[in-house]
């Protein structure tokens, strides 16, 4: 089978590759669409805790293909998506019930081989059926599964004001969880009007357009946007950048929480001063890696309560998948790209 195969980080190549055959207890699935992410990027550059040689790729939708001996679950030809994030349920932190705190946490697409090619396996309890959802949108269950777990580490008060920094595909699903989840206003700040004029598509109540580099400036538009003009009960970085993280605490109401949610590099600093911090009492918190999100992201895309219509801007094929880098890094017109199998 055709698959994208790095044997190091920024070294690879569209090769061939054996197809796996489902072992017992697993499912083979042939790839329909694999969503590329901002985490991809991270990883084509050996961040992220990726582990070489490595096929990428964890946004995955396709059909079931084969079953391994045991299976019973799933039919030949029943669309459906994998969990990409598997604890080991043996360390301290698993045997305390924190799974998301993994000490050996494994990832499709990070550190074993994920869903950029033609035809991938995985466990079957890793498995959820998409059966009627639109591919476009089944597409999207791992960053909703992501977002969902955002929406459950943020633990917003209902009620509240949020303010999501950051118009991407992942920040656009978690605002509109946030509305559903609640809170009595949600607004969307970022640099592209384009991709602010699909968060008004997709409900938001608000949208801001700010710069890149005049964080003054941003906080005071957002300031005087907030429904009170002194901030929000919750701040959501959604874009990796420093430069936005700099600007989230300024921006959270006395009792307020930030949650980081976008990937940085691991070496990026965020400055904050911590009088305010303490003065304010404002929580810090971070949004990782869900294990238990899966059904409850599907059913939210099944319901209707998130909604995908429009994000999807850019296909390739497995050939092409050098151009959907570049499309995702750099092309200005990108909101969610995808590769086609």
């Amino acid at each position: 089978m055709k698959a994208v195969h790095y044997d190091a980080a920024k070294t690879w190549s569209v090769t061939d590759v054996p197809t796996p055959e489902a072992a017992p207890g697993q499912v083979r699935i042939k790839v329909g669409q694999v969503g590329v992410c901002g985490t991809d990027l991270h990883i084509h550059e050996g961040e992220f805790g990726a582990v070489f040689p490595l096929i990428p790729g964890h946004e995955v939708v396709g059909v079931v293909d084969q079953l391994g001996d045991g299976v019973d679950r799933f039919q030949i030809g029943e669309q459906v998506t994998v969990n990409p994030n598997v604890y080991c349920g043996q360390c301290a932190y698993c045997l305390a019930g924190r799974l998301g705190q993994c000490a050996a946490m494994l990832g499709y697409g990070s550190n074993f081989q994920g869903f950029f090619a033609e035809y991938a396996v995985a466990d079957h309890k890793l498995v959820f059926s998409t059966e009627g959802i639109p591919a476009d949108t089944a597409v999207f269950s791992e960053p909703t599964s992501c977002a969902m777990h955002g929406l459950e580490s943020l633990q917003m008060r209902p009620g509240g004001s949020a303010l999501v920094l950051g118009a991407g595909p992942t920040g656009l699903l978690l605002a509109q969880l946030i509305a559903s989840g609640g809170a009595s206003s949600v607004t969307v700040a970022g640099p592209s009007q384009f991709k602010l004029d699909t968060a008004s598509r997709l409900g938001v109540d608000q949208v801001v357009r700010i710069s890149r580099d005049d964080p003054d400036a941003n906080i005071a538009a957002l300031l005087a946007a907030s429904p009170h003009g002194d901030g929000y009960d919750a701040v959501v970085e959604a874009t990796g950048s420093p430069t936005v993280g700099d600007i989230c605490v300024p921006l959270t109401r006395r009792g307020g929480t930030v949650l980081i949610y976008g990937v940085t590099s691991e070496s990026d600093l965020v400055r904050f001063h911590p009088f305010d911090v303490f003065r304010r009492e404002i929580t810090i918190k971070g949004s990782f890696a869900e294990m238990t999100s899966f059904g409850a992201a599907i059913d939210a895309l099944r319901g209707g309560r998130v909604r995908t219509e429009g994000i999807v801007t850019h296909r390739f094929g497995l050939d092409d998948y050098g151009r959907a880098l570049d499309a995702l890094r750099a092309d200005p017109t990108a909101h969610k790209v995808v590769i086609v199998a």
